[in-house]
């Protein structure tokens, strides 16, 4: 599909916005927002998009695309009502930062490599931070807290990973996952609730790592583990009402027995 574009488009939705936040013919909806109410919603229209490219529903991409757009367009208007910033220094910030990060294409540098592409990157955000004068000068700096934390976990290792803080195998992370298991059985046979916090989090960890050295992303890894335990769940549902019986009322061996059932049968699909 080749949709010409047409940029009063993208006016009538700054103005479609403008109208939204009127404060007297505006959405009561629109209006009661601020930034740190919009947030959680720009969070949840990214899962939405991510998850229709995960099912290839590529009719609703534009849509939840769409509506990830929307949330920019809605912090512009903020910015604007504040008088902070507005649309136009958001887009030109944006090409500034494309343009100027991508020296081998918009340069004279030159890199065959994507691996020396994303080094390059790293060393001019890191000079970017420089600029505005951030003090953090570790390896570790830049990396946000506000991401989801099995993302933060992945980006953490690789940075420490790039001057050479990481198991030289995964059989090594193995055995590491192994002792991690064992200290977190410890703490629970302790009934010490801080003590297993902490060991589940070396578990965790750990496990991000294994994804890592295997090139598998733990988030999506966890997200294929969720829709399988629905997908079984559902048809233990099903299957139990079929034969007349409610899953509630049914005792955890009779549980397990439907489960392992259902899994099979789904398996065999």
């Amino acid at each position: 599909m080749n949709t010409q574009f047409d940029a009063g488009r993208m006016t009538r939705l700054l103005e479609i916005m403008a109208q939204l936040r009127d404060p007297k013919a505006g959405c009561p909806w629109d209006l009661a927002q601020d930034f740190a109410s919009i947030a959680p919603c720009t969070i949840e229209e990214a899962y939405e998009v991510a998850d229709a490219i995960e099912r290839e529903q590529w009719a609703e991409v534009p849509d939840e695309v769409g509506d990830l757009l929307f949330q920019v367009v809605f912090y512009a208007q903020l910015g604007s009502e504040a008088g902070s910033f507005d649309f136009p220094e958001v887009v030109e910030r944006i090409i500034d930062k494309l343009e100027r990060r991508h020296p081998h294409i918009f340069g004279d540098q030159h890199f065959d490599d994507p691996q020396a592409v994303a080094e390059n990157w790293e060393r001019i955000k890191a000079s970017e931070r420089s600029k505005k004068g951030e003090q953090d000068t570790s390896i570790l700096a830049g990396i946000a807290r506000g991401l989801p934390e099995f993302t933060r976990c992945l980006k953490l290792q690789k940075r420490a990973a790039r001057i050479g803080f990481e198991w030289p195998d995964i059989a090594s992370v193995l055995v590491k996952l192994d002792e991690e298991v064992a200290e977190l059985k410890e703490a629970i046979d302790h009934d010490d609730y801080d003590a297993t916090e902490d060991e589940l989090g070396d578990v965790l960890l750990v496990l991000t790592n294994v994804a890592r050295q295997q090139g598998i992303d733990p988030a999506q890894a966890l997200r294929r583990a969720n829709e399988k335990f629905e997908r079984r769940f559902r048809a233990m549902e099903s299957t139990a009402q079929a034969e007349g019986r409610a899953l509630a009322d049914m005792d955890l061996d009779a549980q397990e027995a439907l489960w392992q059932s259902v899994k099979k049968k789904l398996n065999q699909q």
